[in-house]
């Protein structure tokens, strides 16, 4: 046979960033400092939102789940990177390869989704703020979050089902670090052109289309902030989604990046880079964007602290 599929061989291997000794040293401190760092600032974000009353809006109910979503698919890549790095070993199953890719689409579709929910919710906040409590209700947030997972349900599963019977020329070598899609379809010896739309079609209007709507909501929001005649007005409404809109700016640049060429231009260097800091780097930023630029989780944080403070006397 000339070609290998899941029933002729089990193991696909993952080449890794790099071949270098001194380089994945290196790289497997920096990966686990950023992996620690990751989990202790999404789950710290998660126990704030939740023991702080004043944080049960909107707003935070998807930041909530959007920080789960962050510590999910680091969750997903880092842990199989470090192993990599550091025990050379670089064998990944069939099964476990498309489990990979499958759960990571899942949850990259769903962040796309949930991004676009928190742009409506700053958009009402901001443009229709008499209404908001009525138009941002539980039910209708509720409905997005699940609307959010089934769309990134619907993308893995249609992006994994028709890849997994893919045949494969003559080797099992991912030149990646993890099973992502780009690498896969160009060591594929099958025809991929039709699989290649297909997955187009619902993974790439999934990011199309949300984009737009961000970009709809925020072009809303600018032309209403400039209507404010007041500066110290136009500032307080700008500060409720600056985190949000640097956040989605570094989402989608690095998202679209990697995701939205054909498979046959696939570069390794470039395409390794902006994959480390989309899979790696970002779960790690987003909880320092929300926090850091953000006074009502700041002053959630003192208020938790004085509290176990007045609680510990």
């Amino acid at each position: 046979m000339n070609s290998w599929n899941y029933t002729t061989e089990p193991d696909f291997i993952l080449m890794g960033l790099t071949d270098s000794k001194e380089v994945q040293l290196v790289l497997s401190v920096l990966f686990l400092l950023i992996y620690m760092v990751t989990v202790l600032g999404n789950t710290g974000m998660i126990l704030i939102i939740r023991l702080d009353a004043q944080l049960h809006t909107p707003m935070y109910f998807f930041l909530t789940h959007l920080s789960f979503l962050d510590l999910s698919y680091s969750t997903v890549i880092t842990p199989k990177t470090l192993e990599t790095l550091i025990t050379s070993n670089r064998n990944i199953s069939f099964t476990g390869c498309f489990t990979q890719l499958y759960v990571f689409i899942l949850l990259a579709g769903t962040e796309c989704c949930i991004l676009t929910s928190m742009a409506y919710d700053r958009y009402v906040a901001i443009c229709n703020p008499l209404h908001y409590s009525v138009m941002m209700s539980t039910r209708l947030c509720c409905a997005l979050l699940t609307a959010s997972y089934v769309i990134g349900t619907m993308d893995s599963s249609v992006t994994v089902f028709n890849m997994i019977s893919l045949n494969f020329c003559n080797s099992s070598a991912i030149h990646h670090f993890y099973c992502d899609t780009s690498p896969l379809l160009f060591l594929s010896c099958t025809d991929t052109h039709g699989i290649e739309i297909i997955i187009f079609i619902f993974a790439g209007s999934t990011i199309l289309l949300s984009l737009i709507l961000v970009s709809v909501s925020y072009v809303r929001i600018l032309s209403t902030i400039l209507k404010i005649t007041s500066s110290a007005g136009k500032q307080k409404a700008f500060s409720t989604c600056a985190s949000h809109l640097l956040g989605v700016t570094v989402f989608y640049s690095t998202l679209i990046f990697t995701y939205l060429k054909p498979s046959k231009s696939y570069s390794l260097g470039k395409d390794q880079v902006a994959s480390v800091f989309y899979t790696i780097v970002i779960p790690m930023l987003n909880p320092l964007i929300y926090s850091l630029r953000n006074r009502e989780v700041k002053s959630a944080v003192i208020r938790i602290m004085q509290k176990r403070e007045r609680f510990g006397s």
